[in-house]
């Protein structure tokens, strides 16, 4: 059976577990492919609400098998926490497989995160802190330790003796900071090893032999395409390597590209951002405010407070077309249910002149007014409906206008947190 990437078409927080939660139902492979635990996914169902940074969020299925991919970051104390809490509260965690390629977040990781972000001052980038990005800094440097190096302490013990004095250097000279203690981390994370260890295996070669079988595998990204590294706001962009588009879903879990048949897009029916950078259509004031109270816009991984505005169609169709969207679920439509009016980005001003793409730098994206479409709202509740034609005719003008911006279908409309508020279209 080939394969489906779901990815986030925006700047992330789209609502990607809620939706890979459902579509998990079809799939007998469930795997994480990039990023680490600056991510986060919130899961609402019988058992309760659920917040996952590693974990993909197809684990309460106890018949399928989860994967944390070699594309991703691991931090095996997130990990672990994770792990505990998922079987404290009645979860089978027996069909987690870790990626024995995947790279470790290590305890200077996010100490020089922190770091490096007071350095930049008003440039900071606006990271969560937790030291995914300076992990793939040393992947691709070829300085990081895997998790097969975790799991092996005469490796791990070698990693940090080549690693350490390097970053002491960077921690003493550069930031004025007192030096790690390489015998404390080695007996910190020869311990943690120990604890994964019975997850740890080869998961391309399980993905593959998965395929082979013809079962169903579903890819589950992490943070939004807008975030790429390559094709998102730069430098205000995620550090994950490989892409957090769809085309990196085949390298961060080791298939090849033929396998991939469907991308399922996750688009707010609003915009979100949380951290530093542009945000053409974000709304400063009580509009703004009020889509941040009704959607509750705080940061699964840190709490922060979201920044907010109106449907971003050019951001959005730009992330359709650069990921090769196939499908779209639109999730929180029942956060605009009270608005009267509801509008939409349908180009942006720049420069004096209106440009229909979506600009590649962050000063030029700074200087763009958005150039809004405004559709009359429903104002009428959508959260216990279930079926398309029994949406308000407004709610229904809305998406089938978001539908013909992006080029893309609309699967599946979200209607609010539980399993089994989603309407589907045919």
């Amino acid at each position: 059976m080939p394969a489906t990437v779901v990815i986030g078409g925006q700047w992330g927080d789209e609502g990607k577990g809620r939706i890979v939660d459902l579509l998990a139902r079809d799939a007998q492979v469930i795997a994480r492919y990039s990023a680490g635990h600056n991510a986060g996914h919130t899961v609402v169902n019988d058992l309760g609400e659920f917040r996952l940074h590693l974990v993909p969020a197809g684990i309460f299925y106890p018949d399928k098998t989860c994967v944390i991919g070699n594309g991703c970051v691991v931090h095996p104390p997130t990990l672990i926490e994770e792990i505990d809490t998922l079987r404290s509260r009645g979860v089978s965690v027996e069909r987690l497989a870790v990626s024995d390629r995947a790279h470790v977040v290590m305890p200077y990781h996010p100490l020089l995160d922190r770091l490096e972000e007071e350095r930049r001052g008003a440039n900071a980038v606006g990271t969560t802190g937790r030291g995914v990005g300076p992990a793939y800094v040393d992947k691709v440097a070829r300085s990081g330790v895997r998790v097969a190096d975790l799991v092996e302490p005469q490796a791990l013990r070698r990693r940090i003796d080549f690693v350490l004095p390097k970053k002491n250097v960077l921690i003493e000279k550069l930031y004025g900071q007192p030096p790690l203690d390489g015998d404390a981390i080695f007996r910190e994370y020869a311990a943690l090893g120990r604890r994964i260890t019975p997850f740890v295996t080869d998961t391309s070669r399980l993905a593959l032999e998965a395929l082979d079988r013809g079962e169903e595998l579903l890819l589950e990204g992490a943070q939004g395409s807008l975030l790429d590294l390559d094709s998102g706001t730069y430098d205000f962009v995620t550090s994950s390597v490989p892409s957090s588009t769809a085309a990196g879903a085949a390298i961060g879990i080791g298939i090849g590209p033929r396998h991939i048949r469907r991308v399922v897009g996750i688009y707010k029916a609003y915009m979100t951002r949380v951290g530093n950078g542009p945000m053409p259509t974000e709304d400063h004031g009580e509009e703004g405010a009020r889509l941040r109270e009704r959607g509750h816009e705080y940061g699964t991984t840190t709490g922060r407070p979201r920044r907010c505005g109106w449907f971003d169609a050019v951001a959005s169709r730009y992330s359709a077309r650069l990921n090769g969207v196939t499908e779209v679920c639109l999730t929180r439509l029942d956060v605009l249910d009270s608005f009267p009016v509801v509008r939409i980005s349908v180009a942006y001003e720049l420069d004096g002149r209106r440009a229909d793409g979506f600009p590649s730098t962050v000063e030029a994206l700074e200087r763009t007014t958005p150039v809004f479409e405004e559709l009359p709202g429903w104002q009428q509740p959508t959260g216990d409906l279930r079926r398309y034609a029994e949406l308000p005719a407004n709610a229904r003008r809305f998406v089938e206008r978001v539908e013909e911006l992006l080029g893309v279908p609309i699967m599946l409309v979200s209607v609010g947190p539980e399993r089994d508020q989603a309407v589907r279209r045919s």
